[in-house]
């Protein structure tokens, strides 16, 4: 069995002039050349399961891939906080156990 791969982009809720303006106006800030005076620093969060196996997968062999089940056991979550500087090839990955708005302001501040 092969993993199916998802293709995923922003839709809008209705295909119109202004998304697509606004959204050239978001592209055009990512294809600044690199300046250090205005540098261009993204952020983005998402929280994450830890998870663990309820049954062991089984390994490839010879005209078999591996298999691994659908059942799972959920340990626990994080919040996930990564910030990026693509031009200057500078990231920050923070894990924080929760994610409440301040644990959000922290990290902005």
């Amino acid at each position: 069995m092969r993993p199916h791969l998802r293709k995923c982009w922003n839709i809008p809720p209705r295909a119109n002039a202004e998304f697509a303006a606004r959204m050239e106006d978001v592209l055009a800030v990512y294809a600044r050349p690199y300046d250090p005076a205005r540098p261009v620093v993204c952020m983005d969060e998402k929280p994450f399961q830890f998870l663990s196996e309820v049954r062991d997968p089984l390994p490839a062999r010879p005209g078999r891939d591996a298999c691994q089940d659908s059942e799972y056991v959920r340990c626990d979550t994080c919040s996930i906080f990564v910030w990026t500087e693509s031009l200057r090839g500078w990231r920050r990955v923070h894990a924080l156990a929760q994610r409440t708005k301040i644990d959000w302001a922290g990290q902005v501040k």
